[in-house]
């Protein structure tokens, strides 16, 4: 008799632990993980908004080895809140590839911040002097999860 009460009072702790456990994981995923639907984000491809999740992988040599890598640009470095939404170079079906290079836009002095909404504004302006194009040491794995 003593080992069935023994054995109940593990199931109940047993139960009571996995509850707790996916209670805190439910509350992980409300309050915004950093991996999957918690790092959704819009950025602009082309002039249109998509949504893209995406985190960061140890660099190491890929940006030496992978010619391939896409490019972000962002305001603030992607762990870090943006100033603005983030611009792509790329999506599935247009020389499309996870990794992404991020690359910092940084405005010259006697230029107002602003958005930008294709690659092609991005580098037109840091040609004309507006902004400095600050490359990073940073790949972050990107998915193109909708368009808007």
């Amino acid at each position: 008799m003593r080992g069935i009460k023994l054995s109940s009072r593990i199931g109940v702790i047993l139960v009571t632990g996995i509850v707790v456990v996916a209670l805190s994981g439910s509350a992980a995923l409300a309050a915004g993980g950093t991996n999957g639907a918690g790092s959704k984000r819009p950025v602009f491809y082309e002039g249109k908004l998509v949504t893209v999740n995406m985190f960061e992988v140890p660099a190491g040599s890929l940006l030496d080895k992978n010619q391939s890598i896409n490019t972000i640009y962002a305001t603030n470095d992607l762990d870090e809140p943006q100033d603005f939404k983030s611009v792509i170079d790329a999506i599935p079906g247009d020389a499309f590839n996870p990794l992404w290079h991020q690359v910092l836009i940084v405005f010259n002095q006697g230029f107002v911040p602003h958005q930008f909404v294709s690659e092609d504004a991005v580098l037109a302006a840091a040609a004309a002097g507006e902004i400095t194009l600050d490359s990073t040491d940073e790949v972050y794995r990107c998915s193109v999860v909708s368009s808007h």
